[in-house]
């Protein structure tokens, strides 16, 4: 079968689970947070490479200050609780997002997380945390601009390469799969000039309920995808199409 090297998956569902069941949406949170170790040990044991998480994304400070501050106590307590693990699995972890607003002690968490694997190579886990696609391109289009103030590059040069090494995720390939859970079917600001060219799977179970079964659904569906990137297939050449 034809496995991406690089899945980004947009965790959606965790509130509305845990309303169903008549519970807070904390729990949905937490139960979520099961789902993401599922997630990475089925990454591992399926061959994917890079693994993209949304963890938490710039416009998630809009939600209730009480939700906002469960999100952040879970964030702490799944590296404190997973760290080591990881390391031990040769996990990477990678943070993107904008980093600037974020509060000493969970940037200090993150900061710890990515210095301690650095030199992993099994598989980089990529945590999106306060993480916006187009915040994410609007940092770039900065930097680029500051570069050719002080005349470190010419702006005619400036081109899709330049701006793709700029971004958040210049050390990672573009993703070849992205997954949405919940039966939402938008991309919510999610590595949005990355994904120009990936398949998207959306898939209907919310995801504390995402399991390796559903991991397997998404590739099955990847595998059966004719990735073009803008050519005309083989087979259609061949058909006159």
């Amino acid at each position: 079968m034809n496995t991406p090297q690089h899945v980004a998956i947009i965790m959606d569902g965790n509130g509305r689970w845990a309303q169903q069941r008549g519970q807070a949406r904390a729990i949905g949170h937490r139960k979520g947070v099961e789902a993401v170790r599922q997630a990475v040990k089925s990454a591992g044991e399926l061959g994917i490479r890079y693994l993209t998480l949304f963890a938490f994304s710039s416009e998630n400070w809009r939600r209730p200050q009480d939700e906002v501050n469960d999100l952040m106590n879970l964030l702490k307590i799944f590296v404190r609780r997973d760290l080591a693990e990881l390391h031990r699995e040769n996990v990477r972890v990678r943070v993107i997002g904008d980093r600037n607003s974020l509060k000493p002690d969970i940037l200090a968490l993150l900061t710890e997380a990515e210095e301690l694997t650095r030199g992993n190579s099994a598989l980089d886990l990529i945590i999106a945390f306060n993480y916006g696609g187009r915040d994410d391109i609007t940092r770039a289009a900065r930097l680029l601009a500051i570069k050719a103030a002080r005349g470190e590059i010419d702006p005619e040069r400036i081109d899709e390469d330049s701006l793709s090494e700029a971004l958040d995720t210049s050390e990672v390939p573009d993703p070849d799969l992205v997954i949405r859970t919940s039966g939402e079917q938008r991309i919510s600001n999610f590595l949005i000039w990355q994904a120009a060219y990936a398949e998207f799977v959306f898939l209907p179970c919310l995801w504390p309920d995402f399991d390796r079964t559903d991991f397997e659904e998404a590739l099955r569906q990847f595998a059966g995808r004719s990735r073009r990137f803008g050519a005309v297939a083989e087979q259609d050449l061949a058909l006159g199409s």
